[in-house]
């Protein structure tokens, strides 16, 4: 009995650390394919940077195609019975699920992109594309002929809200009578609706389209239309030489290197990531050589602002599209204010 009651002990002291036992087991599930050259690809790509990092120390597990309903709770509790002890949930839909879930599994460690419910063994982690997306902006106006940009949005959560609003004001900056079109689809990956979508903006005049979307459909129909595309995730040049002007880019990696690095170390707590231009979460690909000079040694000022603070997207005065103030003279959105937004920037149609 004695040594029973040490073990129990020994075992209580080792906590979360898993340096000195079996392989920590890592769950990543996707709301797409990995291959979709996108969100789940970007997301994959940083999966693979931990096996080579952590070797034997750990072994990793994806769940691709997973829709955001019942079926996620039961992959979550699939990964969790199966002495997964660390799980990433890459879609935001995937909050409530993983929320029942981490209160069934308490010893299991959950990670929730884009989510606001926290607990004691359930943390968020965001990227602040919401910067990226402003110099994005600025840019689409800035070669747009026509003066009309297009936006094809998912679905009107705050992460794709801040991200849309970001874009129109970035193209104020840069010639405040550009208007911002965005198409609704209701799908995080579907090339047909997102093929569609695209040709439906151009033919309306759009001659610089951006995504929410995860496919590379929207910049192969730019190619094909003469239009200008800008992608999301991960680099969509080959898709579209002359119509990709680059990519809003996220890179994974630092931080799933930080959160298992801990979770070993037996030091994880469920403290809220945000990780934007300064943490090299958030970045653009190389730009087309089809920008003037001129105006990507502008981009990357406002970049480099950005990243030391001098400037944030959502500075006020900003109205909403209803003509309500929503940001001061004077004043900046706060964090909550920005994970929360659920209103729409004046002139964003």
């Amino acid at each position: 009995m004695r040594g029973f009651t040490v073990l129990l002990l020994l075992l209580f002291i080792s906590g979360n650390s898993y340096a000195e036992t079996a392989p920590l087991k890592i769950g990543f599930v996707y709301i797409g394919p990995v291959g979709d050259h996108g969100w789940n690809y970007q997301h994959d790509q940083a999966r693979l940077a931990l096996e080579k990092e952590f070797g034997d120390r750990i072994k990793t597990t994806y769940v691709e195609n997973v829709p955001e309903s019942a079926d996620a709770q039961r992959v979550f509790t699939q990964l969790a019975k199966t002495g997964h002890k660390l799980i990433f949930a890459t879609s935001f839909g995937y909050m409530n699920p993983v929320a029942k879930t981490a209160k069934r599994f308490p010893q299991v460690i959950f990670e929730q992109v884009n989510g606001y419910k926290q607990s004691r063994n359930m943390t968020i982690y965001q990227a602040k594309t919401y910067e990226a997306l402003f110099v994005s902006g600025y840019l689409a106006a800035s070669m747009s002929k026509t003066g009309k940009v297009g936006y094809l949005g998912t679905f009107p959560i705050a992460t794709v809200i801040r991200d849309i609003n970001a874009t129109k004001l970035g193209m104020s900056l840069a010639n405040p009578k550009a208007e911002l079109k965005v198409v609704w689809l209701s799908t995080w990956y579907d090339p047909v609706k997102e093929t569609d979508a695209t040709n439906l903006l151009i033919d309306q005049g759009v001659d610089v389209v951006l995504q929410q979307t995860d496919s590379t459909a929207p910049t192969q129909v730019a190619q094909r239309r003469g239009a200008y595309a800008i992608g999301l995730s991960s680099d969509m040049a080959e898709y579209g030489p002359d119509a990709h002007l680059f990519t809003v880019m996220t890179d994974w990696t630092s931080y799933y290197t930080q959160q298992t690095r801990e979770v070993l170390a037996g030091k994880w707590k469920p403290v809220p990531y945000w990780g934007g231009f300064k943490e090299n979460t958030v970045f653009l690909s190389p730009f087309n050589k089809v920008i003037p000079q001129a105006l990507q040694t502008k981009a990357k000022k406002l970049i480099a602002d950005i990243s030391a603070g001098r400037l944030h997207p959502f500075q006020g005065p900003i109205w909403d599209n209803k003509g309500v103030l929503r940001i001061p003279q004077g004043q900046q959105a706060s964090i909550d204010d920005i994970a929360t937004m659920n209103w729409l920037v004046k002139g964003v149609k």
